[in-house]
């Protein structure tokens, strides 16, 4: 299997170049040739066995073929629960339980474990430039923290993140260097995209991006909607809905192409916030990317969703694709509402993103939908204690793991949004 841009100016590659890449050469993402379908039923019985099977496809010509079996064991060593919710056919699909308490581990320890395997041992020290809007970074962070040959470089829009995002992004040292950028994530993402195109630059100085626009980030994302889609179908007997809360794309990109290789997938609702690029293009507007608003559900301000590239590449036409998925917006009122209300109407705290994909739930069900829906419960709550806290009236713990990096100073470092600038500082840190 070969892999090609969403630009169409990128000859096919190999998966094993794709992954070092990031970005395509002509700026575009790399998506497979084709979604094959799964060469054999899951057994649904461990997670990382569902990560084997789903990924061997694509990994079937890569130097880590042999190796794909003990990357998955590291990467998905902790699960990803299938929670029921208070009312029946209400599930929450838990991906929270990583170091850093976000669903970005999972792919994040993946493509640090493929990337390592893929380093040959005499090569000079590879930048994971990745520009975040929250979450991404300290799970990039958090992957790749020690680890030799790598080093890594994390874009953040200064004042745009929680207290404790911003902590978990500053609070590792070594090889790790966060920049608080004097603009928003659109900015960051947006200067991210320039380095990693930047040819003169790359030459001297190896990059490689750890943002959802990396093919590592897409494809182990799908293990989990393959893992939960398939035990809710062995015990239940029909397709599992799912709710995906999402800013740039790539987890609803997963979770399509986990349901385009034949997992029991039923539809794919996308809950974004006030951010309204999405929405409004589902609803019929033509596609116009937004400046970014902020908001409560501050990992899902994004404007200009990378990965739309990726869903317009896997559909005829607008229409098609507008058949197939819908998106609804979510404002900072009604993300409060839902977690003030969240423990007695479903019986969790949830954090501000997945309070959108709550949201959409009530909805449906006032609507009358009766089909089972998992609402993708995509952080902690305790990252965002500022702002939960004092909805529910209690403390919210955090998991052993956030506490220990909470416990830990934290500092990072001002950056203009101006690609000479980042441009200066990423030479002079390689000189």
């Amino acid at each position: 299997m070969n892999f090609l841009s969403t630009r169409g100016n990128t000859p096919p590659t190999a998966i094993d170049q794709a992954l070092v890449a990031g970005l395509a050469p002509d700026g575009g993402l790399y998506v497979p040739e084709r979604i094959p379908p799964l060469s054999q039923p899951l057994k649904a019985e461990r997670l990382t066995d569902t990560a084997q099977t789903v990924l061997a496809p694509y990994f079937e010509h890569s130097r880590l073929r042999e190796r794909l079996a003990e990357i998955c064991e590291r990467a998905f060593s902790f699960d990803a629960p299938l929670r029921p919710l208070s009312r029946p056919d209400d599930w929450l699909l838990e991906l929270f339980h990583g170091p850093t308490a976000a669903f970005k581990d999972y792919a994040a320890r993946f493509l640090a474990e493929a990337l390592a395997g893929l380093r040959e041992a005499d090569a000079p020290p590879t930048t994971i430039l990745v520009a975040t809007s929250g979450d991404t970074g300290a799970a990039v962070a958090a992957a790749f923290h020690r680890r030799p040959g790598f080093e890594v470089v994390i874009l953040y829009p200064d004042g745009r993140v929680s207290p404790r995002q911003a902590h978990g992004l500053g609070c590792w040292g070594d090889n790790v260097r966060a920049l608080r950028v004097d603009g928003d994530f659109d900015a960051c993402q947006r200067l991210a995209k320039q380095a990693l195109s930047d040819e003169a630059l790359r030459a001297q100085r190896p990059l490689s991006s750890a943002n959802s626009i990396s093919l590592g980030r897409l494809l182990p994302q799908a293990a989990y909607y393959a893992h939960a889609a398939a035990r809710h179908y062995a015990e239940r007997g029909e397709p599992l809905n799912f709710i995906v809360p999402t800013g740039n794309l790539g987890n609803a990109c997963a979770a399509f192409v986990a349901k385009r290789m034949g997992l029991p997938i039923g539809e794919i609702v996308l809950a974004t916030n006030a951010n309204d690029t999405l929405p409004r293009y589902f609803a019929g507007a033509d596609y116009l990317p937004q400046p970014t608003r902020a908001t409560l559900a501050n990992a899902m301000d994004v404007g200009a969703p990378s990965n739309f590239e990726r869903l317009r590449h896997w559909h005829r036409d607008d229409a098609e694709l507008r058949a197939a998925v819908r998106a609804v917006g979510v404002d900072d009122a009604t993300i409060t509402e839902t977690i003030r209300n969240a423990p007695q109407r479903h019986g969790i705290v949830p954090c501000p993103h997945t309070a959108t994909g709550l949201h959409l739930l009530e909805t449906l069900r006032a609507q009358g939908d009766e089909r089972p829906w998992a609402v993708v419960a995509t952080a902690h709550p305790a990252k965002f204690d500022s702002i939960v806290e004092p909805l529910i009236g209690h403390a919210v713990e955090p998991p052993p793991a956030l506490a220990e990096s909470l416990a830990r100073p934290a500092n990072a470092e001002p950056l203009a949004a101006d690609y000479a600038a980042l441009r200066e500082r990423l030479l002079a840190d390689g000189a």
